[in-house]
């Protein structure tokens, strides 16, 4: 029987969903942090909950061939792989697809999924900070102490400098008037908002951050007990425009708060991939819409007539914006739920992509209502995505093709798309 607190030498067998690798002592699963499969590592037991064990990576007994220095600390947000090999990160992850279509949606996979890689420097658009104690940063996993996000190297090294910069401004600031920061900027980083989120009462204050500054296209705030965002300065909105096919530009605007995929160097392939999918003059349905950046270039590159859908208010303003320039897409403000219980069925194309939770009974029924001839599912968590393959393909459906992108290099997350069709006698 393990306890907390005990330390024991194991041997890695593999990985497990969620960034740990999976050990057994006496046939009990110890999940384990800052191991790669293979090693035989020393290990002290942190907590034990139902059926498993946790535990945290002391010494490297027997190291990996795939072990490499971090360059940073593990356990700072988005770096819980920083300590393995890219190349094998991206077989990890292929790994951990397979184990979750084949253990959780009963679905074993015949082939390996190819993960399209990325550059790990540099790649997010989109990311939460934390200001806490007068410091500015991401937060170490399973913490609430911040650390340095430059050392990661998620973020552009111009992006640091404004939010050092930022940092700075906010000491000046009364004690606890700022607690949460998003950033979003476009692809080629031509344009930065910063939003804060305050506490109540601190609207005053932050007036004095209103003034022009470098690197940063817009200021905006949030605070706590009304929720209404406040243009400080600049605009609310950045716009990427992506040129596709050589040729073809997709406009997007988006708000600084609005859903929008977050790996710049990734972007153009995962937007060409997914709307490869889509047969040329589909009528499609595009649930979870966002700003419409799979809906906008699925008219433009195919053809499609696409109606959009989504319920998120500032996304859902993005998206009617977005779709008026097109001509071919239909904006729709409205929960998914809702949507498709009354819709006509039978459209070419379904393409979704939900939040890490997947799909809602009432939405997955409404999907298969639907009776759409093909879906493209989009995907950030490979739990819920196999959770929710397993009832279409009960539904009928067939798996036709599977996709991973490493749209969060060093991190244990993977991007999945993943094709249905409806079986012949199904229709």
């Amino acid at each position: 029987m393990l306890t907390q607190g005990q330390t024991l030498t194991v041997t890695i067998e593999k990985p497990a969903v969620g960034g740990r690798m999976i050990a057994r002592v006496s046939g009990q699963v110890v999940l384990v942090s800052g191991a790669v499969p293979g090693e035989r590592v020393q290990i002290r037991i942190d907590r034990i909950g139902k059926g498993v064990a946790y535990g945290d990576t002391l010494s490297v007994e027997e190291p990996s061939s795939d072990r490499r220095a971090p360059g940073t600390d593990p356990s700072c947000g988005g770096c819980l792989y920083a300590h393995i090999a890219y190349a094998r990160q991206l077989q990890i992850k292929s790994l951990v697809i397979a184990d979750a279509f084949g253990r959780i949606g009963r679905l074993p996979l015949s082939h390996s999924v190819a993960v399209a890689p990325s550059p790990t420097d540099g790649y997010r658009m989109r990311a939460r900070l934390h200001y806490r104690g007068r410091r500015l940063g991401f937060v170490r996993e399973g913490t609430h102490d911040v650390c340095d996000a430059r050392a990661t190297g998620q973020l552009l090294p111009a992006t640091c400098d404004v939010l050092d910069r930022l940092a700075a401004d906010l000491v000046r600031l009364p004690e606890g008037a700022a607690r949460e920061i998003d950033i979003a900027e476009n692809v080629d980083a031509s344009e930065r908002v910063i939003h804060l989120e305050t506490s109540p009462g601190a609207a005053a204050s932050m007036l004095d951050l209103s003034s022009p500054r470098p690197g940063i296209s817009g200021l905006t705030a949030t605070a706590a007990s009304s929720g209404g965002v406040r243009v400080l300065a600049g605009s609310a909105y950045v716009t990427d425009r992506l040129t596709m096919d050589g040729q073809r530009t997709v406009t997007i605007r988006r708000h600084v708060l609005a859903f929008f995929q977050g790996n710049r160097h990734l972007l153009r392939d995962l937007v060409t991939h997914v709307t490869d999918q889509i047969p040329r003059g589909s009528a499609t349905i595009d649930l979870y819409a966002g700003g419409g950046l799979f809906a906008i270039a699925a008219a433009q590159r195919r053809g499609a007539r696409v109606t959009a859908v989504e319920g998120d208010r500032a996304a859902a303003e993005d998206l009617a914006v977005n779709a008026a320039e097109t001509g071919d897409v239909t904006a729709v403000h409205q929960s998914v739920e809702t949507f498709v219980r009354s819709v006509p069925t039978g459209p070419d194309v379904v393409i979704l992509d939900p939040p890490r939770t997947g799909l809602s009974r009432d939405a997955l029924q409404g999907l298969l209502r639907l009776r759409g001839r093909r879906i493209v599912y989009v995907s950030c968590d490979v739990a819920t995505l196999a959770r929710d393959a397993r009832q279409l393909v009960d539904a009928g459906y067939a798996i036709v093709r599977l996709d991973g992108f490493d749209l969060f290099p060093n991190t244990p997350h993977v991007e999945t798309v993943v094709v249905f069709e409806m079986e012949q006698g199904r229709m």
